[in-house]
């Protein structure tokens, strides 16, 4: 409909300037292949962040990493006696947008120039190395207060009245002597370096 003044109104003018060529396609086909391209991209990034996030390919498509794949499947964060496991990706990767990208990125990069070099090919090469790599994990850990455990371990007051005397107290009291999990913990999920 046109206003008063005969000009087009809101809604056709904005369909025009949607429907009118470019250079080649109108804006409208331009916006279209814009939001495909973009949902092809975010689908895309989910399936391979799920891809690059399991134990199968953690313990299978990285090498090195077959020797601490087998440890952790020996240990409670494989499988408990009530059938729950953690898996790499839940003690290894953050799990929020965007960190997880960034994180996911690095840590690739990291590791094919690590597998590419030859640093850890062997298992004897990986023992050499284990107590370097552990330390950087050790580090992380301390430095976001090891956040990956406290996404399934919870410290609440009615969780630690549960808990016998000493790892009671032991965990009341960690925040205060500027303590996180991985302190204490630090073999819990795979053998510790000699």
């Amino acid at each position: 409909m046109a206003d008063a003044g005969g000009k087009p109104g809101l809604i056709r003018r904005l369909w025009r300037a949607l429907t009118s060529p470019s250079a080649k396609w109108s804006v409208l086909t331009l916006l279209v292949i814009g939001v495909l391209v973009g949902a092809g991209g975010v689908i895309s990034t989910q399936v391979m962040v799920h891809a690059t996030g399991t134990d199968a390919f953690c313990g299978g498509a990285c090498h090195s990493m077959q020797w601490v794949a087998a440890e952790h499947k020996q240990s409670t964060h494989g499988v408990n006696r009530f059938g729950v496991g953690a898996g790499c990706s839940d003690c290894h990767i953050p799990h929020a947008y965007p960190e997880v990208l960034w994180y996911k990125t690095k840590a690739g990069i990291k590791d094919v120039i690590a597998e590419s070099r030859g640093t850890i090919s062997t298992e004897e090469k990986f023992k050499q190395e284990r107590k370097r790599m552990a330390e950087l994990v050790w580090a992380e850990y301390r430095a976001n207060d090891s956040e990956h455990c406290r996404n399934c371990h919870v410290f609440t007051p009615a969780v630690l009245a549960k808990q016998k005397g000493g790892a009671r107290k032991d965990h009341e009291t960690r925040k205060e002597q500027g303590k996180t999990c991985i302190d204490c913990h630090a073999g819990v999920a795979h053998a510790e370096p000699e």
